[in-house]
């Protein structure tokens, strides 16, 4: 979908090779998501308003 340089790992994907998170692109106006572990698979795509307001759900929820 989107080449590797597009795609960004939380800074709380882990120690080592930081694979153990998703990663995310953004491709106006939707923002895309994928598996770090496995990015040839699937790759789910959200509008970015929808996005937004998990992001902060997420937050409010784990009190980031």
């Amino acid at each position: 979908m989107t080449a590797p340089a597009d795609w960004h790992r939380s800074s709380y994907s882990g120690s080592g090779d930081g694979n153990a998170c998703v990663e995310v692109a953004h491709r106006h106006p939707h923002i895309a998501v994928r598996d770090s572990k496995a990015p040839d698979r699937a790759t789910l795509t959200f509008a970015a308003p929808a996005f937004t307001t998990f992001l902060r759900t997420l937050r409010t929820t784990t009190g980031e």
